[in-house]
């Protein structure tokens, strides 16, 4: 007994060995029939599976398989060649169609790849594409192959560019000792400048004469700890043995917070900021944007919906009255080298141009943030093909001996290993300075207010002086 079938409405009768029947043993099924049907027949005999890839570079159809311009629709010629594995495991001739897009559904209609598949003129969509709630209803989805994801990558921007560096060497609890110190070694100088000068009443004339005797007055104190603080110093200071034990203390213990201080701060300007996490962050952050130029990012970004990701395209990537920044890989890479610049990519292919342009201790600061909210990209077939489960079989097949994963090593880089970490030779930057220089102008400001204020009141007493002197002369 055999079992007939065709492979197609068009094709020609097949058949296959059912079992056997006699009038002692009865029926006796044929052990294949015990198998899936799917397993049974994956050899379709030579008929011809129309298949489907999107190239949106013309120049991609003459190197879908040499390895050249692999930066260009990569994600198709990662998987032209385990397809067409596919279709020589089931014994399958191939018609191969090009589109320039996956296919979006625009005015009722599914255009690019997934038109071709909703339209029944392929089997199979050889170029991955996201899974999606749109098209589920229309392709079914058999396997993902390749575990690529588009990301946000940016160099870490320098910890100054959030913090201020002037603040960070200590921790809230050092900073109130440290002043709590300064206040006591204060309280105690003032006591024993006081014990000075009253010890040394008889001699009184002769300490105030002498500009090298500190003076028992707040300002001269404030000044000499402020000098100490800075390890500068003081032109006035104690002469007796208590208070010069009191001076070499304060010294000391300001030398070791100076010299700590020091050191964190260039410690801090070679560090960089850990404070952007996510797309929020980003958002408010000082970072510009770009985006690869390709046909599913201006998509999804120009109908993003959810509300930080809306207001990244809007305000970020494509702002009002300006270009929107899609851009090539090159340029995307370098401009993030430079710092400041956050550019979305296929990591696994931009990941090679990162190796190819950054130095070793230049990859260390690289961080992703996700952005598309979709998962990694799965081959579609048709919806209800006769063929779903054949091709199901041999897509894992591929995947089980290895030629899915050595197509996806040749084509995608995974992200750089940090090797070179403070190899790199940090410049100071204003924005580094900028608290210092901002106290500086402050001061500068407050100095001629002060100095304009003073030529003021002199110029007011000589006036009054004057007005005095007629007034006499008068009289």
């Amino acid at each position: 007994m055999h079992f007939i079938y065709k492979i197609s409405p068009n094709n020609t009768w097949q058949t296959e060995f059912y079992g056997t029947w006699d009038a002692i043993h009865r029926f006796q099924k044929s052990p294949r029939f015990f198998e899936p049907t799917s397993l049974r027949r994956l050899d379709v005999d030579g008929y011809e599976i129309s298949i489907c890839y999107v190239l949106t570079n013309n120049e991609s159809v003459n190197h879908l398989s040499d390895g050249l311009d692999d930066h260009i629709d990569t994600i198709t010629k990662v998987s032209f060649p385990t397809t067409n594995h596919l279709l020589d495991f089931l014994n399958a001739k191939r018609k191969y169609i090009f589109a320039n897009t996956w296919g979006y559904h625009v005015n009722g209609t599914w255009n690019g790849m997934t038109g071709y598949l909703v339209r029944g003129e392929v089997e199979v969509g050889g170029s991955p594409m996201f899974f999606t709630f749109e098209r589920v209803s229309v392709v079914d989805y058999i396997a993902s192959p390749t575990p690529t994801r588009s990301k946000f990558v940016f160099q870490q921007p320098k910890l100054s560019y959030e913090n201020n560096l002037f603040l960070l060497p200590f921790n809230t609890t050092v900073w109130y000792s440290t002043i709590a110190l300064v206040f006591i070694i204060y309280l105690v100088l003032v006591l024993v400048t006081k014990w000075e000068w009253k010890k040394m009443q008889d001699f009184i004339e002769t300490r105030e004469k002498d500009a090298g005797v500190l003076q028992p007055n707040v300002v001269d104190i404030i000044i000499l700890i402020f000098g100490a603080a800075c390890q500068q110093g003081s032109p006035s200071e104690l002469k007796g043995s208590l208070g010069r034990v009191v001076m070499l203390v304060l010294f000391l213990a300001l030398m070791f917070l100076y010299t700590s201080y020091s050191a964190n701060i260039v410690a801090l300007l070679q560090s960089s900021s850990s404070h952007i996490k996510t797309l929020d962050d980003l958002l408010h952050s000082r970072i510009k944007f770009g985006v690869h130029d390709t046909v599913f990012n201006r998509y999804y970004f120009s109908t993003a919906t959810e509300p930080v990701r809306k207001a990244i395209y809007e305000k970020k990537v494509a702002p009002p009255g300006t270009t929107p920044r899609f851009m090539t890989m090159d340029e995307g890479v370098l401009q993030m080298r430079k710092g400041l610049f956050a550019f979305h990519m296929e990591t696994g292919v931009g990941y090679k141009f990162v190796g190819k342009y950054f130095n070793e201790g230049e990859k260390c600061g690289l961080r992703e943030i996700q952005y598309l909210q979709v998962i990694d990209p799965w081959l579609a077939v048709r919806k209800n093909t006769p063929f779903r489960e054949m091709f199901k079989i041999g897509t894992k097949r591929i995947q089980e001996h290895g030629l899915q994963y050595r197509e996806n090593r040749l084509m995608y880089e995974k992200r750089p290993r940090c090797t070179g970490g403070g190899s790199n030779f940090v410049s100071v930057s204003m924005v580094d300075c900028y608290p210092a220089v901002l106290i500086l102008s402050y001061g500068a400001i407050v100095s001629l207010f002060l100095l304009a204020l003073e030529i003021l009141i002199n110029k007011r007493a000589n006036i009054l002086q004057k007005l005095k002197c007629l007034k006499d002369d008068v009289n």
